[in-house]
């Protein structure tokens, strides 16, 4: 997305004055500062949820006893259960 320059700014301004009237204008310029006001506030508190996210250390699971089973013997030769 291209930068707006001084030339752009100063001719969305123009426009803004023409549509809206100079008694509107402040109007829209103050609610439009309170809404960017509130979306960087609501920014910065996702954010820091995030940065606190991250930085707290992963609870640690404590270690799981396991069991050793012995394993039966496997015979090479066919059982004459498998031979019926």
């Amino acid at each position: 997305m291209p930068n707006l320059g001084f030339p752009e700014i100063l001719m969305i301004m123009v426009i803004a004055l023409v549509v809206f009237g100079p008694r509107k204008l402040p109007e829209l310029g103050q609610s439009l500062g309170r809404a960017l006001r509130e979306f960087r506030q609501h920014t910065q508190q996702v954010t820091g949820e995030f940065q606190r996210d991250l930085n707290e250390p992963a609870p640690v699971a404590a270690p799981v006893a396991t069991a050793s089973v012995a394993a039966a013997p496997v015979s090479s030769t066919p059982s004459s259960a498998q031979s019926e």
